[in-house]
């Protein structure tokens, strides 16, 4: 895919749709810049490719550029995470964001996730959604052998939040 023009796009004129292999060596691209300030964990191409079908990405269909991503895994039962949301710096605060995490929230629902939580600096933006400030504690153990790739670790200056959408079902 190409990269993003440097003028801000708006998020209504993108698509927001599950990420492709073609894709995975930009998403690499955009993660790498916010991992080095240290705002999202590293991903490795190999990882990548093999959580593909946790991947979105925000494409602007006039020229294929990939604006954003994100991505929901799941983590154990009935309970997931949303991780790796990056938007390319001249596209931020244009909606981008607000889908992929949208894109996120309806296909957990789709495959009736109960809880999605996220590590975060952004709480404020999750707030948004319904996300609740949570005790890490309360998160599966699993999600702590992503944490040991990080440099902050075990002084993560992260918060935790959750969002339980049998509170919150849409008809």
């Amino acid at each position: 895919m190409k990269n993003v023009k440097s003028e801000k796009r708006k998020a209504g004129g993108l698509k927001i749709g599950k990420a492709r292999i073609g894709d995975i060596k930009k998403i690499h691209t955009i993660l790498s810049a916010y991992a080095t300030e240290g705002t999202v964990l590293p991903r490795s191409l190999s990882e990548l490719y093999d959580q593909l079908r946790d991947l979105f990405v925000s494409i602007d269909p006039a020229d294929g550029a990939i604006a954003g991503t994100c991505a929901m895994h799941i983590c154990w039962d009935r309970i997931a995470e949303i991780r790796s949301l990056a938007v390319v710096a001249d596209c931020q605060r244009a909606g981008i964001g607000t889908g992929l995490v949208n894109a996120c929230i309806q296909e957990a629902r789709q495959l009736e996730v109960e809880q999605i939580f996220v590590l975060t600096y952004a709480a404020k933006f999750f707030k948004k959604f319904g996300f609740r400030k949570v005790d890490k504690a309360v998160l599966p153990h699993k999600v702590w052998s992503d944490c040991m790739k990080c440099v902050k670790f075990p002084d993560c200056d992260e918060e935790a939040l959750l969002l339980d959408l049998t509170r919150n079902k849409q008809t």
